[in-house]
């Protein structure tokens, strides 16, 4: 596998990412059109809006990887923008609460910024340690300590959830360890995003036609073991299969591939329980069939940030 990864140049690859992801569309397109013509049921119907919000979503994601990385950078900063947007939105924030959050805004741009250049110690330190202590101290100097404690744990979350994730995929791509000795920073971002959003909808449909038995009944009810078994299994395969992609041994392929099944349902779970709190299905109602931006990429806000650094922690060792 890694004699093929060896064997073609970048845009060989990304084009060979395109062709599939293409034909797996077209494929699901018509078969989810055949399906409902001959047996018509709310399960097709979600199927076929998801297919088209999927189309949309693929689009996106490609012209922002082929162009100039620039365009990509900003691409993923927005995505940013977009989650912490609909994070706050919910939050029922003190009135002092909301001179803070131009600055949790403003860690956008800087973080995308160590990324860009590649500053990987200041890019991990940024959010985890140096927001974690600046933004609990603007609440204090706001001067009103009740319910602060609510804010200092939310607001450097919500960071966590909405920036500091996403921003490892912008890091795979401008890191140089990433884009030398036979490894590309941008077929490993194609990679990672096509095997987690794979996991999603693989999961959701064994949970769909085979789901029984469920996993979280009090937080997510249409969570079911099958659908997390099935979920976890197919994406494996699916990655197996995808590792020309990649530098990676089988073995590693089989371990990573199943670890992003397992973390993409973690994050997914986790927004589950956020949404569940704020008494919502769905984050916001931006993405047809998806509901919000975050409903969407809560799986990648897990798995960008271990999936960079397993495969940084293997290229380094090798």
């Amino acid at each position: 596998m890694n004699k093929i990864f060896n064997s073609v140049d970048l845009i060989a690859e990304i084009q060979w990412v395109i062709a599939i992801i293409l034909i797996i569309l077209v494929f699901a397109t018509v078969l989810f059109w055949l399906w409902n013509k001959l047996s018509p049921s709310k399960l097709v119907d979600e199927m076929q809006l998801r297919t088209r919000s999927w189309w949309v979503m693929c689009f996106i994601f490609l012209f922002a990887s082929l162009i100039n990385p620039v365009v990509t950078y900003i691409a993923l900063g927005f995505l940013s923008f977009l989650t912490l947007r609909e994070i706050y939105s919910l939050l029922n924030l003190r009135e002092m609460d909301r001179s803070v959050l131009f600055f949790c805004y403003l860690c956008i741009p800087i973080q995308y910024f160590l990324a860009y250049k590649g500053y990987y110690t200041l890019f991990l330190i940024f959010i985890p340690v140096f927001m974690f202590i600046i933004i609990p101290f603007l609440l204090v100097l706001a001067g009103e300590t009740k319910d602060i404690i609510k804010s200092m744990c939310i607001l450097p979350t919500s960071l966590m959830l909405g920036v500091f994730g996403i921003s490892h995929l912008a890091l795979l791509i401008s890191y140089p360890e990433m884009n030398t000795n036979g490894v590309s920073g941008k077929a490993l971002l194609l990679f990672l995003i096509f095997i987690t959003e794979a996991n999603d909808i693989m999961q959701f449909v064994w949970g769909k036609i085979f789901g029984k038995h469920k996993i979280l009944p009090n937080v997510s009810p249409n969570k079911t073991w099958e659908g997390f078994i099935g979920g976890v299994i197919s994406t494996t395969i699916i990655g197996y299969f995808m590792g020309f992609l990649t530098p990676l041994t089988p073995v590693q392929l089989i371990l990573i591939s199943s670890s992003i099944a397992i973390l993409g349902f973690m994050g997914d779970s986790i927004l589950s329980a956020v949404k569940r709190d704020f008494g919502v299905k769905d984050m916001s109602n931006a993405i047809p069939g998806h509901g919000g931006v975050l409903d969407r990429v809560d799986s990648l806000s897990t798995t960008a940030s271990p999936f960079f650094h397993i495969i940084y922690f293997i290229i380094i060792m090798s």
